[in-house]
């Protein structure tokens, strides 16, 4: 198994190109967006009024002797206070509100984007770094909208104004407050690009410990079939380790940093303190001035020292928004551009000098040519890798072809609407999936037009309505992931009563008794020969012995058609098929 580990770093934070798709998801609740950033200023210009109220409480009513004054400015504050939490109240959900819908549209975007994706898509993208995208980084995105963007332009207002206030208070006391300004900028720059890297660095390893658990979890029994376990143990400790290392840096860079600006701010503080007082002494600066420049000093240190963070949150919300539109602007996906949407179709299906490749030119298919009338059954035979899946695939529309057509009933399979083509399609395949839901939901998928009866009459029909009957609840038996309460014949025959219950004019079995027991696919022969009854029917065969009653039998080598015709006319032929015949009824005989 191998470790696709990922190493995405940070890009520039004002990255236009970003910012103008994320804004295409703002738009819809842009109302409350500007509303927000009303809310923003008010509370950059609230924050610094209160300081500048206690000053004039001080010095034009206390110093003064005024209780009634300061009565009256006591109430203003209580008021502003109030006014204040009712603003930052509103602010704080209001941010958390429109990140949360956004990053809802978002990830409702990307998953219907993914499901539209051809499969080749997923050939190429570990399941586990889809699931950083769509869970990870679309959370981190939504810090861009509660902390990242509208926070700082709110810290950068309040600086402005805190400044304004200042020079216009005392301006001499403000360059004394500000001379410790530059070590504060310094220090918050170093610590913003080290903890850049590492943040860099924690985002890539849960991206790769996602990709690992997922494969190996979903993988276990072969690591244990294959003693793998200390191996694969170790494989994971490294990756955890670079986890862990990559947090404790961040935490580094933090328990630095913290103490340092406070420091720098105390120093600040000092300043202001000394000189003010020599100030107060000399008779040149009132005592609420004083007060009012600590305070004011206090408030605007705390905005210098987060905008490190709010700058991190807002490029690591950048990156994890480059990361997500890479996926959306992927047209990997099969394009639906057919009209055709007929109710029913025959069924009747040509290959006419069909090329494919997965990459490149490195051709799976090379010139396949051959039909299939309605209610005929054609079996294709080979070797692993000649092409047999490749071309149900094809069929279906999992993939398109390279060169070449195919027809339904005369018509280009690329004119037909993807979903009426599928839905005339039954596939049964060799690896069954199911999720971890109810038999029920997994032989309908959720169409509520298929009744339970008619789930019952099509169990009844491939020989699986007695062994539902027998489980607990029946047809509500929760299969768990991948149907593990389930045996392999148990998951095939439900495979078979879901192909079924769609009732499609096209039939296609992936190889789809290979995988159950003599006696069940005895079980299900005489099912299969009835749900091909009416039905045009491709067959892919590991075991020639269900497939000698087929129309016709193609067999596939290295992606060609090497032979074609009924079982008894290949036989005569003593080429491949024949010897393939031979070698099988040798290993059955021994």
């Amino acid at each position: 198994m191998s470790l696709d580990k990922e190493n995405i770093k940070s890009g520039d934070i004002i990255d236009t190109h970003v910012l103008r798709k994320l804004y295409q998801f703002v738009k819809p609740y842009k109302g409350r967006f500007y509303f927000l950033i009303l809310l923003t200023i008010a509370l950059a210009i609230l924050a610094p009024s209160r300081p500048y109220f206690i000053q004039i409480a001080i010095d034009d009513y206390v110093a003064l002797g005024d209780q009634e004054g300061l009565v009256k400015i006591i109430y203003l504050l209580v008021g502003l206070l109030v006014l204040q939490a009712l603003v930052q109240w509103a602010h704080t959900f209001l941010s958390g509100w429109i990140g949360q819908v956004i990053i809802r549209d978002i990830r409702i975007k990307l998953y219907r984007h993914l499901l539209k994706m051809r499969l080749k898509f997923f050939d190429n993208t570990p399941i586990g770094r889809l699931v950083t995208r769509n869970i990870s980084d679309i959370e981190t995105l939504s810090n861009v909208f509660s902390e990242g963007l509208a926070a700082i332009i709110g810290d950068l207002l309040q600086l402005v104004t805190i400044l304004g206030v200042m020079f216009y208070v005392n301006w001499k006391l403000t360059l004394v407050s500000l001379s410790t300004l530059p070590l504060l900028i310094i220090s918050t720059y170093i610590f913003k690009e080290k903890v850049k890297v590492s943040f860099n660095d924690v985002r890539n390893a849960v991206s790769n410990l996602n990709s690992f658990l997922q494969e190996h979890i979903t993988g276990m029994s072969i690591v244990q079939i294959f003693n793998r376990e200390k191996r694969e143990y170790e494989k994971f400790e490294a990756i955890n380790r670079d986890h862990k290392k990559a947090n404790i840096r961040s935490v580094l860079y933090y328990s630095i940093y913290y103490p340092v600006a406070e420091i720098i701010q105390a120093i600040g503080i000092g300043l202001v303190v000394w000189y003010g007082a020599t100030g107060v002494f000399g008779l040149d600066l009132k005592v609420g001035v004083l007060i009012s420049f600590i305070m004011y000093l206090q408030m605007f240190f705390r905005p210098v020292r987060m905008l490190a963070d709010r700058f991190n949150t807002l490029q690591m919300g950048v990156v994890s928004s480059s990361r997500l539109f890479k996926i959306m602007d992927n047209d990997e996906h099969i394009p639906n551009e057919g009209k055709l949407q007929p109710e029913k179709i025959k069924g009747n299906i040509a290959l006419k000098n069909v090329w494919f490749a997965y990459n490149g030119d490195e051709w799976v298919l090379r010139d396949i040519n051959f039909k299939v009338k309605h209610g005929e059954t054609v079996a294709l035979v080979g070797a692993t890798g000649a092409g047999k899946s490749s071309i149900i695939n094809l069929i279906s529309r999992f993939y398109d072809i390279n060169k070449g057509v195919i027809n339904i009933d005369g018509e280009d399979i690329r004119d037909y609407e993807l979903s009426t083509l599928r839905k005339h399609i039954g596939v049964v395949l060799q690896d069954v999936f199911l999720f971890s839901d109810s038999i029920y939901y997994n032989i309908t998928l959720g169409n509520k037009d298929i009744s339970r009866e008619q789930v019952m009459e099509a169990a009844e029909l491939v020989g699986a309505k007695k062994f539902i009957e027998r489980l607990p609840g029946g047809l509500d038996y929760n299969v768990m992931e991948r149907g593990a309460t389930l045996s392999v014949g148990q998951r095939q025959l439900i495979s078979f009563v879901r192909a079924m219950v769609y009732n499609p004019e096209i039939l296609i079995l992936d190889e789809a008794t290979s995988s159950v027991d003599t006696e069940t696919e005895e079980l299900i022969q005489d099912a299969i020969d009835k749900m091909m009854r009416g039905r045009t029917s491709i067959v892919i065969a590991h075991r020639l012995s269900t497939i000698q009653k087929a129309n016709n039998i193609i067999l596939l080598h290295k992606g060609e058609v090497k032979e074609m015709g009924t079982h008894e006319e290949l036989l005569d032929k003593e080429g491949y098929y024949s010897q393939l015949h031979q070698m099988q009824k040798k290993s059955m005989v021994s």
